[in-house]
């Protein structure tokens, strides 16, 4: 039923006139929040209440007719429901109203018992925004919105023209008392399912009289100044932005919010309405595009995506949207917002960005670590790779180096030696006196299992640490590394490399149980029963393909990928004789290597491939030439030849193409040219399969049809929703790399879905890069310089040893290499979406974002508020109509030059 008397509380608190115009109805947010937790006898003495001027019971009493006990009563209810403020004045308790936002709406949901119990409170606040953000496009001046931006206070610290009310620090160095809560917003959004997974616990502070209300109604807990401090670098580091009240008179505010972009109901002014006049700070963001290199970072931490990444080799080929219309000279509506601003976040220009960090498969900021690596600041290059690869030191020695393919020095030279800088860098990880640790941001301590202890898996394991999880990994070899120590053979990745990676996840409280089986020696469900929240299931794909000829089950016929892992596994491996593998990618040369350092008396591969389109790189092709290795192109197995149970050749037909029109893979065969080769051992390399055992026995996981499993592209989510799968288990075999970047994508999606109320894709970095046109650059005038190159291995020796014989790169070629870099990517502002935090000169490396000062506003009290508006509205008629006349005047000159 209605409350008559609870939408006249709602009316009060607005200080409008109940039953006019343009009072609330029933179905506004302004009620709806009041309406669950609210009863008629409450409303009765908050209709007795004024906006900030506390009022005792007795005086109440006197006003609404019931006695001091039940005005007391019912006040005290009130205050705990989060309607009205209460303060100790002169010793006595008083009550008093405030704004709606920021205020009411905030303390409604910062009652827990009552917004968990009645999630209409936060689908209210949610609304609030909603309804009455439109209304105030163009209204504010600079400086006098609500809320507003206070930025991170190291960001201003070279303006010599801030002033001390931009400064997060005079704010709690003028107070005595201090609360925390946690995070209104985010908490609504949570309740509301559509949480974003940003640090909400213990990250708004309230002050003097808000402070002393939130810890006597128990929404907060009390702190001291140090804390607060604490707080506040703490939500620097988790990239949030303070906001603070603005409604309290210059100087002067009663809370300081740490907000995100993706569930601020504030900066929703912004992201959505692109009002952003409402809450900007006096700064905006200015890159220097000398300085900057496109690492990313300063894009990806700022809240209103006012950041994005270009280029700098040809900027008048760069799209950069000119914005003509704005809230405050033109008629501002639908058509004007951006309503998915949470899900459809860009981190690229259309016009494309550099192409190193669009090709690789993690996106990794080339330019950044390399221009670090050039000033000598090693661990920072490390810091900076490992936010999106934990295993740098690994992938300095196998990485497929898709990257330097497209390196815009490639078209004047040589491709930057990208890699092997990399593996440079990485050398730290290997001394334990100066590896890279990363700092552990929360510790949330749900347990979550992560099976396969390979490349997804232990990235998934670190990035699942930082934030502090329980996390253990189960392995059933009783190795740690999966194809990183099983697969690959030690002259390209020694084992010591791999376990120096291990160690730095051991340090991080990462356990790993080794020898375990998970669906034989254990099931899921007896995890579940454990308290494991959330899995994640990185596998791999261990076993060998098949041939589908005559003679494959004899004996002599070996799988590659078994061969490898027996050798990895310290087993006798007789390979005495003529040795055939069959296959042309990079594990076929792995299994062809190692037969030849485990006594074989010749090694040739055969494959379907030509030369120029063998999967395998050509690095790798080279050294397995050097080392003697016979490569056969162009050639099918059609039966392998037997005698006595045993192997003693094999006859292969002549492949005339592999792929189709379509380059999907559809081999021809001349069945009249063949020929037969002695072999006393065929080791099988054309790819690898997955063997799932029991593990997702009586799971909603389904299959694909090449064995992997269906999930979701982005999340990794399976059909079973605590089961997350990536790395090959969920693409088919690729690179190590490729496996790492999707064992960061499940962390993020794990930690999500522990949490109640988080959504998987709300406010998500969809990763998505997009290189620039090389067509249009020119590079005519930039000087040849030589690559600097690793001495080669003689093969001759290489084949004689299970040790990775390949030198490093010397601290001066990685000096003279890093100079090779034409810093091609930059990254470019929208200065009116900047809203002047400071978040990206706190993240950037280089020096390369400043914020300058642009308006000198400061805030208005509430109650002279509206005259303040009433003057910008009639202003802003004027600008309406001159924007009007200039927009017209620009369509007909230019309609002329067409003519």
């Amino acid at each position: 039923m209605p409350k008559e008397k609870v939408l006249q509380l709602a009316n009060h608190i607005g200080r409008k006139k109940h039953g006019s115009k343009s009072s609330y109805t029933y179905t506004d947010p302004e009620y709806m929040i009041l309406e669950p937790v609210v009863t008629d006898e409450m409303a009765e003495v908050g209709l007795c209440l004024e906006f900030r001027k506390p009022k005792s019971a007795e005086v109440v009493t006197k006003l609404c007719g019931k006695s001091v006990e039940e005005a007391e009563k019912l006040l005290w209810e009130l205050a705990v429901a989060g309607v009205c403020f209460v303060g100790e004045r002169d010793g006595v308790d008083k009550y008093w109203l405030d704004t709606w936002v920021p205020g009411v709406m905030e303390m409604m949901v910062n009652n827990k018992e009552n917004v968990k119990k009645y999630p209409q409170i936060a689908e209210a606040f949610e609304a609030y925004g909603k309804v009455r953000g439109p209304q105030t496009a163009g209204v504010f001046p600079v400086g006098t919105g609500l809320m507003r931006v206070i930025p991170i206070e190291m960001a201003i610290d070279g303006e010599t023209r801030k002033v001390s009310y931009e400064e997060v620090s005079k704010y709690l160095n003028e107070n005595e008392i201090f609360s925390v809560s946690d995070c209104a917003c985010r908490t609504a959004r949570e309740i509301m399912g559509e949480g974003c997974g940003h640090l909400k616990e213990d990250m708004c502070i309230q002050l003097g009289h808000a402070a002393e209300y939130y810890i006597r109604t128990g929404r907060g807990r009390q702190i001291n100044r140090e804390e607060a401090f604490e707080i506040i670098k703490k939500a620097e580091e988790n990239g949030l932005i303070h906001q603070i009240p603005n409604t309290d008179g210059p100087g002067k505010t009663h809370a300081i919010c740490n907000c995100c972009g993706c569930s601020c109901l504030s900066l929703r002014t912004a992201s959505m309405f692109l009002n952003n006049d409402m809450m900007r700070s006096n700064y905006v963001a200015q890159i220097d595009k000398d300085e900057c290199v496109a690492c990313g970072q300063c894009v990806e931490v700022c809240p209103v995506n006012a950041l994005k990444l270009g280029q700098k080799l040809c900027e008048e080929a760069q799209v950069i949207e000119e914005r003509v219309d704005l809230p405050a000279n033109s008629k501002w509506g639908p058509d004007k917002w951006n309503p998915d601003y949470r899900t459809n976040r860009k981190n690229v220009l259309d016009s494309g960005t550099s192409p190193c960090i669009t090709q690789c498969p993690a996106h990794i900021p080339v330019q950044g670590y390399i221009k670090l690596a050039s000033q000598g600041r090693y661990t920072e290059a490390l810091e900076l790779i490992k936010k999106e690869n934990p295993f740098p030191a690994v992938c300095g020695r196998i990485c497929p180096r898709t990257c330097e393919s497209v390196c815009t020095r490639g078209n004047i030279d040589d491709p930057i030696a990208i890699d092997d800088i990399k593996k440079f860098i990485a050398e730290q990880d290997l001394n334990a006196d100066i590896r890279y640790i990363p700092k552990k941001r929360y510790d949330y301590g749900n347990k979550i299992a992560i099976v396969g202890a390979g490349p997804s898996g232990l990235s998934c394991a670190y990035y699942l640490a930082i934030d502090g999880y329980d996390l253990t990994v189960f392995e059933k070899q009783n190795a740690l590394g999966g194809m990183l120590t099983l697969g690959i053979p030690s002259y390209r990745l020694e084992k010591d490399v791999v376990n120096a990676e291990l160690d730095i996840l051991k340090e991080l409280g990462v356990k790993f149980r080794t020898g375990v089986e998970v669906g034989k020696d254990i099931t899921l469900d007896e995890l579940r029963e454990q308290g494991y929240e959330a899995f994640y299931l990185a596998i791999g794909a261990q076993t060998g393909r098949k041939l589908g000829v005559e003679g494959e089950n004899t004996e002599g016929v070996i799988s590659g990928i078994d061969f490898l892992l027996d050798i990895n596994l310290g087993k006798d491996a007789d390979m005495k004789g003529d040795v055939v593998v069959i296959g042309g990618g990079n594990v076929a040369i792995d299994v062809a290597r190692t037969a030849n350092r485990v006594g074989a008396l010749k090694v040739e591969m055969y494959c379907l491939e030509n030369r120029e389109e063998m999967p395998a790189l050509d690095e790798e092709i080279e050294e397995a030439i050097a080392e003697d290795i016979i490569i056969n192109n162009s050639w099918g197995p059609k039966r392998i030849l037997t005698e006595n149970g045993h192997v003693v050749g094999i006859e292969f037909k002549r492949c005339t193409s592999v792929f189709d029109k379509n380059r999907r893979f559809s081999p021809k065969y001349d069945e009249n040219e063949t020929k037969i080769v002695k072999a006393d051992k065929i080791l099988l390399s054309i790819g690898q399969a997955i063997d799932w055992g029991g593990l997702l026995d009586r799971s909603k996981a389904e299959l694909n049809p090449n064995n992997t499993i269906k999930v979701d592209p982005v999340t990794l989510q399976t059909g079973e929703p605590d089961i997350f799968i990536g790395g090959d288990a969920a693409t088919g075999p690729k690179f190590a790399i490729d496996a790492i970047a999707l064992g960061k994508e499940a962390a993020i999606s794990i930690h999500r879905y522990v949490h109640p109320g988080q959504d998987l894709l709300i406010g998500r970095d969809r990763r998505e890069f997009k290189a620039f046109d090389k067509g249009n650059l020119d590079l005519e005038g930039y000087d040849r310089v030589s690559r600097q190159r690793i001495k080669p291995v003689d093969g001759t020796k290489a084949k004689k040893s299970f040790k990775d014989l390949r030198p490093t790169l010397t601290e001066e070629q990685v000096r003279k290499e890093t100079e090779r870099c034409l810093n091609c990517g930059a990254t470019v502002v929208d200065e009116y979406m900047c809203v002047g935090c400071g978040a990206c000169v706190n993240r950037c490396k280089f020096d390369a974002i400043s914020l300058v000062k642009k308006y000198d506003a400061q805030a208005v009290p509430f109650e002279n508020l509206k005259l303040v508006i009433v003057k910008n509205i009639v202003a802003r008629k004027g600008r309406m109509v001159a924007h009007s006349i200039k927009k017209t005047f620009s369509v007909s000159q230019k309609d002329r030059k067409v003519k």
